[in-house]
């Protein structure tokens, strides 16, 4: 992303709105390219992300009259060529493409089979998961059905849309009425999947659910795990990844999945802050650990920031995995910027605590002040 510019101006700009005005034109000689561009950018310096994307669909509704059925065809001669198929990540698509989703949820939500047929291949050039779930909500088991088949779709990027969609909270996306329960057959057969893109939806999805239902998810881990559908190290991989939310809490029964015992014989022998640091400086954090009988290690810490009102409110960051050889003192570092100007919250000077925290459990504290810059 160039310096200087927001994500909403480098997503939708003059460029890329004259870029999709040139596609719809040549797809349909009846569509005004240059009135659709001279519309849109009448305001769309003005809105906000969201509110381009829904500003770009209202435009581009207006050049495309008539149901769903009857505009099917110009949308799909105006697709460019699909995402490069041979890629298996980080390929997420032209964010220009949005409005077309929103488009069909407008025009489409009662035509279910011609909107979810167009979704199919727009998800191939921009990830349809916001736009998939109206339908989600009005035709539950007829788009759950079509997943069925996606989820063994030759495009990874359908086969991402079945996980992705039908997430539990996904960000941006409007909430879903399904059972929490009603995908997992999906995610049967996606955990296996060869591509990363896939099986991290995967374990997003998982870690949706972990916060309504942790048993499940771990359940459903352990019965992949038995299965071994899966490459041993990417199933390592999503379990971790499905499991972050509930590694920082400690879980005992999320971190023996990932082979580390709450309960391990490990001694902190010393940890150790400066006792001031300024704001816009860093906490330089030191310990040594050592285990009279060897164990895996999973160090996390916990930064007690200081809110307005003078209470403390925790945060987990992750310091380092290891292996504790049998009684070898192993040293441990780390140096956290103490930002001032973070953009999600602010630093207040007083007193700060942070925490050691190994396998789930604090074994150390340190107390330190944080003062003005």
């Amino acid at each position: 992303m160039a310096q200087g510019f927001s994500l909403k101006d480098q997503l939708f700009n003059a460029g890329k709105v004259h870029y999709l005005a040139g596609l719809f034109a040549a797809a349909n000689p009846a569509f005004d390219g240059d009135l659709f561009e001279r519309q849109v950018m009448a305001r769309l310096t003005e809105l906000e992300l969201k509110q381009r994307i829904s500003w770009i669909a209202e435009c581009l509704g207006e050049r495309l009259p008539g149901p769903l059925d009857e505009i099917a065809p110009t949308l799909r001669a105006a697709l460019p060529p699909p995402l490069d198929p041979t890629l298996t990540d980080d390929d997420f698509g032209d964010f220009i493409f949005a409005p077309l989703g929103e488009l069909i949820v407008l025009r489409g939500l009662d035509s279910p089979d011609v909107s979810l047929d167009l979704l199919e291949e727009i998800t191939q050039r921009f990830s349809m998961e916001w736009a998939i779930r109206p339908f989600l909500n009005r035709w539950p088991d007829l788009v759950l059905g079509r997943m069925q088949s996606w989820a063994r779709h030759p495009n990874y990027h359908v086969r991402r849309l079945v996980s992705e969609g039908s997430r539990p909270r996904l960000p941006w996306g409007q909430s879903v009425a399904i059972d929490l329960t009603a995908p997992l057959p999906l995610l049967d057969v996606l955990h296996a999947d060869r591509t990363r893109y896939v099986t991290r939806s995967v374990a997003n999805h998982l870690n949706d659910i972990s916060k309504t239902d942790p048993a499940l998810v771990m359940d459903r881990l352990e019965h992949w795990a038995g299965q071994a559908m899966q490459e041993r190290a990417e199933l390592d991989w999503m379990t971790q990844h499905a499991l972050r939310g509930l590694i920082k809490a400690g879980d005992a029964r999320a971190l023996s999945l990932l082979g580390f015992d709450a309960g391990a014989d490990i001694e902190v022998l010393r940890f150790d802050v400066p006792d001031r640091v300024a704001i816009g400086d860093a906490l330089a954090m030191s310990a040594t650990l050592r285990s009279a009988t060897g164990a895996r290690a999973l160090v996390d810490y916990v930064f007690w920031r200081r809110r307005a009102n003078g209470e403390l409110a925790p945060k987990v960051f992750k310091l380092k995995q290891l292996d504790l050889a049998q009684g070898t003192a192993s040293d441990l570092r780390k140096s956290h910027k103490l930002k001032g100007d973070a953009t999600t919250f602010r630093l207040y000077p007083g007193p700060h605590r942070v925490e050691l925290q190994i396998n789930g459990r604090v074994r150390a504290e340190a107390l330190f002040e944080l003062i003005a810059d």
